[in-house]
């Protein structure tokens, strides 16, 4: 089994794409992320056709509405048997717990097991010049660490940080609180629109559970050689 901490971004337009870089990863790879782009060209096809292909499914769609809407969001999610599902933590406590407690009776009902819940807590894609911008006076990571105490009081099972903020929620949540860190870029990878970034090694180092890696395998030349040099570099953690 591959290691189950990479998970790689399907941030692909079509279901060619799809198929070919998950041929070429081969078994590699056994966890991958289906984000918006993906979802919303193909539907929850995709889904499914990853699952009969035995490969965990991080479905993320960063849901935030009124709590009843979430809430009925992620139950009909559930159908497609994801592994993980997100919401905003910017929904607030009552939000998320109405997401968890749905979800949790939904699964309960079906009689299968209940995906993994997590929370977006600040985009990795925002800088302290874009926070401010939007009229906030604290810093990245004090919203980031209050949404996480959050996340874990609203009975979520962990959170989407960037690396950056990734040590001191491990500290205040605890080992079994799930950190999934995008932002991830091997040496010599461009950053693109990341703002709070780290290597893969570095992020396992400061308590990342899992790591979302993108451009870094799908646009590689060899994705699978891309994917493996990451797999090697986790190992030295």
């Amino acid at each position: 089994m591959a290691d189950e901490r990479l998970i790689a971004a399907l941030d692909v337009p079509t279901r060619a794409d799809v198929e070919q870089l998950v041929t070429r990863l081969g078994d590699s790879v056994s966890c991958y992320k289906v984000g918006m782009e993906l979802f919303y060209a193909l539907g929850g096809n995709i889904v499914t056709w990853l699952k009969e292909r035995e490969k965990k499914v991080f479905l993320d769609l960063k849901l935030h509405d009124i709590p009843n809407t979430v809430g009925n969001g992620l139950c009909s999610l559930l159908r497609l048997r994801p592994d993980i599902l997100n919401v905003h933590t910017a929904g607030g406590l009552r939000m998320m717990k109405a997401a968890a407690e749905a979800l949790h009776r939904a699964a309960a009902e079906a009689d299968i097991s209940c995906p993994k819940l997590i929370g977006v807590t600040v985009l990795t894609s925002m800088d302290a010049e874009d926070w401010a911008g939007l009229g906030h006076t604290g810093t990245i990571a004090d919203a980031v660490l209050r949404r996480a105490k959050l996340a874990q009081e609203a009975g979520l099972d962990g959170v989407v940080a960037s690396p950056a903020e990734t040590s001191e929620i491990r500290r205040v949540c605890g080992n079994d609180f799930l950190i999934v860190t995008p932002g991830i870029r091997p040496a010599g990878v461009a950053h693109d629109d990341q703002r709070r970034v780290m290597t893969p090694a570095g992020a396992i180092r400061a308590g990342a559970s899992q790591i979302v890696v993108g451009r870094a395998i799908y646009a590689a030349e060899d994705p699978r050689a891309a994917a493996e040099a990451i797999l090697k570099e986790m190992e030295t953690v």
